[in-house]
């Protein structure tokens, strides 16, 4: 077995003359390099040696001369030719009368581990090692360490002997450090890479980080004596993973929403505990208002108008805050934070003033405390800067137990702030775009739908665009005459601001239309024509798709209900939309087996309407296709089932019961816009309409003023009594002299009285201004001054002329 060591009994002895030629060969030297004595002695001994190393003999005799020997590796050259590494040392050797001659000893390197070195040399090698070095026995008492362990903390060697780590390390996670010394004891299996993060006592107010590897030393039995370890300071890696590690935090968790006090809050909570112990963050008024801030640095004035928007501490309820979150912030002008944010520029603070307040005006509610107080003693104030402009600051604050903020921790901060900052104003941006966009919606959609007495209505509107909260669908209830009111839901295609722009101007022209009294499938053959003829006068065509104006209507959907409480008929039609659902009184759904016409626009077969009596108490479902949340056709029975199943539950009211659906069925991020209008059917009294058939006789107009006259005294509007009369008279009249067929006078007790003459004649008479020398044409005159509106509705068998008073204002 070869054997570790070089000695005498390993190594090929020869010697050399001091000018380096072979005076002596012996068989060892022979058995290495295969020379025989005869073929060496008397040659130089750079014969023996390869090219590059036979260059090194000068320098080589030279440092033997000085140093008095040499120890190294060479390589020698083989008889046949190939390189043989040997180790190599040289020491002046005097024989007798004085000569100087050198003994060199060659040590073959092949199959042994290395050079074995004198003590010297190894105490050389660990007292100079940067890396601290000691040896434990089994009982993990120090016996040896190295002077690089002293930077550590713990003090000399000497005072180490015979003592534990938790001993000369007090506050020290000894107990980590000592488990796995007792797992390579046990083991025999070394650890390496082992990293302890904490505190020592050379660095009371720092955590810092080591890393630490364990070998198990063991005896010439192979018996555990100790352990041997290493110590490595990587506190500045360790800081730099952290630096890392809060950024990636950052970006994780900041900017996770569009609200801005959220976004703020999400800021301060990162940077607690691991890089302050208190932060924070404190906006401009303007910007927590989505307004825009003047480029550059905040000008200072006497009161900075800022606004807790965020903070967090490690105790909890952060009792360290002064002011609440939307609170106001008020510092004084001269104070590090307005500085900050008026320069532009951070500023770190690494020993406060204990009994400074913090920098804050006197706030009305609120408390004062000095830093000594709040147990703070290091700050840093970043302002908070994105795309140009000042938006708020942000101070982050230590405590005793941490060191102070340096200049390393100063570019974390504003590196850190930096990202939060594009967060804040992308929130900033988001709120005054989404504020226009919801301004432009509520002046779109019926703020409140108008007061009737017709029907019981509930509205719920939920679009796919959740960023401005803007989408295509509608709804609208509009008051017709003869207490009717037409119920309106509709679709136009895509979301946000365009469908919505889309969806008003659809929405102004179906109320329009409803103004001259139309049938539903009149209504929407007058709307299919304007989206047509407007489409195609603003560079499209029907069923197409367009850059802006009316093309992008072309395709919605609508259907348009017509309900009358007086006699509880409903009449509707639809133009590409669903049909509405019924609820009836016992709670049974069913579906309207209404006729689809094609989308508005796109041209085909004329709209068709179905009449159908609903019950008092009955609740008619109009909906969107979105109300279907997988986006699947409306017409397929699994939707309606669950539709159907969706209304079959009971709720306290109708609003409750409007949102319950929509809940269900619709996720909270829908596919699709989504709009549902409710409507619960009521019928009027028979003590509140009455109605007389009259012949086309002038003689019967007084007849009909005094029924007239009765009625309202039975109904206690005797004040209406002369205006009533007037309008009679008139209609009465103008029935007889100009219209055919049986007239029927029928009075309507609602939130307005109504008088309605109806007859068989299909012209709608005129509003005229008559001269003085003219002897009539005063008659519409007088009724559209002594009545709140009047107006013409044609039907099937001929017009209805009608006038109404309002009963909530005096008369006249």
């Amino acid at each position: 077995m070869a054997r570790h060591r070089f000695d005498v009994a390993d190594a090929a002895p020869l010697l050399l003359d001091a000018q380096g030629v072979v005076t002596s060969w012996t068989r060892g030297a022979q058995r290495l390099l295969a020379y025989s004595a005869g073929e060496v002695v008397g040659t130089a001994v750079t014969g023996l040696l390869a090219a590059a190393d036979a260059e090194r003999v000068p320098e080589l005799a030279e440092r033997c001369r000085h140093d008095g020997g040499w120890a190294g590796l060479l390589t020698a050259r083989h008889k046949d030719g190939r390189p043989v590494p040997v180790m190599v040392r040289i020491t002046p050797a005097v024989e007798p009368g004085g000569a100087g001659h050198w003994l060199v000893l060659l040590s073959d390197l092949a199959g042994a581990p290395g050079w074995d070195m004198s003590r010297s040399v190894l105490e050389q090698m660990v007292n100079r090692s940067p890396v601290g070095i000691a040896i434990v026995d089994a009982n993990l008492r120090f016996v040896w360490s190295n002077a690089a362990l002293e930077q550590f903390g713990g003090g000399p060697a000497r005072q180490r002997l015979g003592r534990r780590l938790a001993e000369i390390q007090p506050g020290l996670n000894a107990e980590g450090i000592e488990t796995q010394m007792r797992r390579v004891l046990a083991s025999g299996e070394p650890v390496v890479g082992y990293e302890h993060v904490g505190q020592v006592r050379a660095a009371p107010h720092r955590e810092t980080a080591h890393m630490m590897s364990f070998t198990r030393l063991e005896d010439d039995r192979g018996h555990p004596m100790g352990v041997y370890y290493t110590v490595v300071d990587i506190t500045e890696r360790h800081r730099a993973r952290q630096r890392l590690a809060l950024l990636d935090r950052a970006g994780e968790n900041i900017g996770r929403t569009l609200d801005i006090e959220r976004t703020a809050q999400e800021l301060a909570d990162v940077a607690v505990p691991d890089f302050a112990d208190y932060v924070t963050v404190d906006l401009l008024e303007s910007v927590l208002r989505g307004g825009e801030p003047v480029p550059g640095p905040v000008a200072v004035t006497d009161q900075v108008p800022l606004r807790r928007a965020g903070h967090q501490s490690v105790n909890a309820g952060v009792p360290e805050a002064v002011v609440g979150i939307g609170d106001v912030a008020a510092y004084l002008p001269t104070s590090p934070p307005v500085r900050a944010l008026a320069s532009g520029r951070a500023w770190r603070e690494e020993r406060l003033d204990p009994l400074a307040k913090e920098w804050a005006t006197r706030i009305p509610g609120g408390r004062e405390a000095t830093f000594l107080e709040l147990g703070l003693h290091s700050v840093l104030i970043v302002p908070i800067r994105a795309r140009g402009v000042t938006l708020g600051v942000t101070t982050f604050f230590r405590r005793g137990r941490q060191e102070p903020f340096d200049a390393d921790d100063l570019s974390l901060a504003e590196d850190l702030v930096s990202r939060a900052a594009v967060c804040v104003d992308n929130a900033r941006r988001y709120t005054r775009e989404r504020d226009a966009a919801l301004v432009l919606q509520r002046s779109l959609l019926p703020r409140r739908l108008p007061e009737q007495d017709a029907v019981e209505v509930a509205a719920c509107y939920r679009p796919a665009d959740e960023l401005t909260g803007l989408g295509g669908d509608w709804y609208d209830l509009i008051p017709l005459s003869g207490a009717r009111v037409a119920l309106v839901v509709g679709e136009v295609p895509g979301h946000g601001i365009d469908a919505a722009a889309g969806m008003g101007r659809l929405r102004t022209a179906v109320r329009t239309l409803a103004a001259l009294e139309l049938p539903p499938e009149e209504v929407l053959a007058h709307l299919d024509d304007l989206v047509g003829r407007s489409a195609r006068e603003e560079g499209g065509e029907p069923g197409t798709g367009g850059a802006d104006g009316m093309v992008r209507i072309v395709g919605s959907g609508c259907v348009y209900v017509v309900y009358d409480p007086v006699d509880g008929q409903c009449s509707m039609a639809a133009a590409g939309h669903p049909a509405p659902a019924v609820v009836m009184p016992d709670g049974t759904v069913s579906f309207v087996d209404l006729p689809q016409g094609a989308p508005l626009g796109v041209g085909g077969p004329p709209f068709e309407a179905v009449e159908l009596a609903l019950a008092e108490g009955s609740v008619l479902a109009l909906h969107t296709d979105g109300l279907l949340a997988r986006g699947e056709d409306w017409a397929v029975g699994a939707d309606r089932d669950r539709l159907r199943g969706a209304l079959e539950r009971v709720a306290s009211s109708l609003d409750l019961r409007c949102r319950a659906v929509v809940d269900a069925l619709v996720p909270d991020r829908p596919h699709d816009d989504v709009a549902l209008l409710l409507a619960r059917t009521r019928l009027l009294g028979e003590d509140q309409v009455a109605d007389w058939d009259l012949p086309g006789d002038p003689a019967v107009v007084a007849d009909a003023r005094k029924a007239a006259a009765r009625q309202l005294t039975a109904w206690g509007l005797e004040e209406l009594a002369f205006t009533t009369e007037l309008v009679v008279s008139e209609l009465v009249t103008n029935a007889i002299r100009y219209a055919t067929g049986p007239i029927r006078l029928r009075l309507i007790r609602d939130r307005a009285l109504i008088c309605e003459v109806s007859d068989g004649g299909a012209t709608a008479p005129h509003l005229r201004h008559p001269r003085t020398t003219d002897e009539g044409g005063r008659g519409l005159l007088l009724v559209s001054q002594f009545t709140q509106r009047w107006g013409t509705r044609f039907v099937p068998e001929g017009k209805v002329i009608w006038a109404e008073q309002s009963l909530t204002e005096p008369p006249g």
